[in-house]
């Protein structure tokens, strides 16, 4: 935050609503490389190892760069424990099992961008905000888009991972809105508590349910290992760090639309290097999604952006 934008009222919103620099540009570029591969390297570690130990492994290799963050105060107990769970071991055991089931990277992406309209519809039911007709419409054609995509004979086949994808977004929304209930909640805090959590217990749950999990392990390339490092260092902390300076400098309704280019990257690694097909369903389904959830995020930015502006008024 420069000094200005401390300076008072007027310099932060003069800070907030500048145009952004080109270093802000590049931490934005770096998120949406970064999500991208991430999702493909996510689709090449459970096809090597078991899902659920991709995910605790994950959580792992971030706590080593964590751990210092799990300290007192911590926030509200209950709503801390349901964050965790959410976007610990519910979320990212669905995801990774999603991935590990699904034949093609590229529908497996663009129905996780869904978290966004069900943040809204979330928004709506636990916190009584409006929900404006062109998010409403956005949301609509959000879900027609996945569902479309998901009668095409290629894709019908990966109906059961983009179900799980589905309900891991749902999860991710709830957890969203939670963080915004709690007050004090700081994110590499949360993130911390979440990976002491959710690394055992995804751990656990592999051991417990998945099949030849010591072999696949002990047999893992070079490849899925390196995955799950990216995963855990560069996507969890290096990502989240970067996102959590821009929006400290800038309102998230400023900088989250770009964040709707992740699934381009994720899809052009899904076709060139994972054996994808793009029919002419899936890109009509595919692209009606991403249009649906655009109008839910641009809904969003700019009732925010009325509403700060009548807060100063």
């Amino acid at each position: 935050m420069t000094g200005l934008a401390g300076s008072g009222p007027s310099g932060a919103m003069s800070g907030k609503s500048s145009p952004l620099s080109v270093l802000e540009y590049l931490a934005i570029f770096a998120i949406i490389m970064t999500w991208g591969i991430n999702n493909a390297a996510a689709k090449v570690a459970t096809a090597y190892l078991p899902p659920m130990t991709v995910g605790g492994l994950r959580f792992l290799a971030a706590l080593v760069f964590l751990f210092p963050f799990i300290r007192p105060p911590f926030p509200e107990p209950k709503k801390l424990a349901a964050i965790v769970l959410l976007t610990g071991p519910i979320h990212f055991g669905l995801v990774y099992v999603g991935f590990g089931m699904g034949q093609s990277l590229s529908p497996l992406v663009v129905a996780s961008q869904l978290w966004i309209p069900f943040t809204a519809l979330v928004a709506w039911k636990l916190l009584g905000e409006t929900m404006r007709l062109p998010a409403v419409l956005g949301l609509i054609v959000a879900f027609v888009g996945v569902t479309w995509m998901t009668l095409d004979p290629h894709t019908s086949g990966d109906l059961p991972a983009i179900v799980l994808i589905v309900l891991a977004s749902a999860c991710w929304a709830v957890a969203t809105i939670l963080v915004r209930m709690t007050p004090g909640a700081k994110p590499l805090k949360v993130q911390a508590v979440t990976a002491l959590f959710a690394a055992p217990s995804l751990l656990a749950m592999s051991f417990a349910f998945e099949t030849q999990v010591v072999e696949r392990v002990m047999t893992a390339p070079p490849i899925a290992w390196a995955c799950v490092i990216f995963a855990g260092v560069v996507s969890t902390i290096g990502a989240s760090a970067l996102l959590f300076w821009l929006v400290q400098r800038r309102e998230a309704g400023r900088v989250t639309p770009y964040f709707l280019l992740t699934p381009l990257v994720s899809c052009t690694l899904g076709v060139a290097f994972l054996g994808d097909k793009l029919t002419p369903q899936l890109l009509i389904g595919g692209a009606a999604t991403m249009v649906g959830v655009a109008l839910v995020a641009l809904t969003e930015k700019r009732a925010r952006a009325e509403e700060a502006l009548a807060e100063t008024a």
